[in-house]
């Protein structure tokens, strides 16, 4: 017991330390997940949340009745259509900007680098308002530039496979500023030292990019890839604003499918399972990313 004590006396002020930053995880992380695992066993609505007493439990019958829900099944197939094809774009070409940004320190290069961040800070509903005069299928920049050629107008959003190309498009760009920076930013830890000695060797610059820069910033992608796969299974505001998930459910994600179901329809049991089902998505998501990166290390 005199032992223990002496130890938190010896540890106290770590202790401490981290204190807030558990205590900020436990309420709005850990104690959400229980609480909509508990909700989700249980058929609770709009008269449950009032009254307790009307609460009863469901068992499986939520998590069964997901599965059998088409919207729910096509939500999944968007979901998995958008990490496909969102996710690489996303790391392809915000480590292709850092790369060319990295190359000067001009004004000019400082000004494209916030140019290229401000989509990111930027809100989502100014973001729609712009891309929506852009996808207009009447009188819309990208069908007035398609005329040029002699391309017939597409309806961006109301055709089920360009509304999801058409949101997909939209989100990288939004996406590509923060990445860009965490790149940029491992870039410039690259010791100079390194292609110094690769010119030395009669090293060319793909080469150069090939076997330095490229594997120096495999942290820094794994980070990045973790980070936009798990906002891009999350998928959700952009549908939200663009599409309401049409046309036909076309462009429904997981989470605006949820997000329907508890906060339009009050069916908070049934939503709650469909938020655990993507919870347990995404903890697999994260452990095959960190098994994956651990082989690679061990290799």
């Amino acid at each position: 017991m005199k032992q223990h004590a002496n130890s938190w006396h010896k540890y106290k002020y770590p202790y401490l330390f981290i204190a807030p930053a558990i205590l900020l995880l436990t309420v709005f992380s850990i104690l959400p997940i229980i609480i909509a695992l508990v909700i989700s066993f249980t058929d609770m609505d709009l008269l449950g949340l009032a009254d307790f007493s009307n609460i009863n439990g469901a068992g499986f019958t939520n998590y069964l009745g997901l599965f059998k829900d088409p919207v729910f099944i096509k939500s999944i197939v968007n979901t998995g259509i958008y990490v496909i094809i969102g996710v690489p774009l996303v790391i392809l070409f915000s480590m292709a900007a850092a790369l060319l940004l990295n190359y000067g320190t001009s004004w000019l290069f400082n000004t494209f680098r916030v140019v290229y961040y401000l989509p990111s800070i930027t809100n989502i509903v100014a973001v729609a308002v712009v891309w929506g005069y852009l996808y207009n299928s009447r009188y819309g920049l990208f069908n007035y530039i398609l005329s040029w050629f002699g391309i017939p107008g597409q309806a961006w959003l109301q055709d089920p496979t360009l509304a999801k190309l058409s949101l997909i498009m939209m989100a990288v760009w939004k996406a590509i500023g923060l990445n860009m920076i965490i790149f940029l930013a491992a870039l410039q830890g690259i010791p100079r030292s390194y292609y110094e000695a690769a010119e030395i060797d009669g090293a060319t610059g793909w080469k150069k990019l090939r076997y330095i820069t490229i594997p120096l910033l495999s942290f820094a992608t794994f980070f990045v890839t973790i980070t936009t796969l798990i906002g891009w299974i999350q998928f959700f505001e952009e549908p939200l604003v663009m599409t309401k998930g049409g046309p036909l459910n076309a462009t429904m994600s997981m989470a605006l499918f949820i997000y329907n179901n508890g906060f339009k329809l009050s069916d908070f049991g049934y939503a709650a399972s469909g938020s655990f089902v993507l919870f347990i998505i995404i903890i697999i998501a994260t452990i095959v990313q960190f098994l994956v990166k651990r082989k690679e290390v061990e290799y």
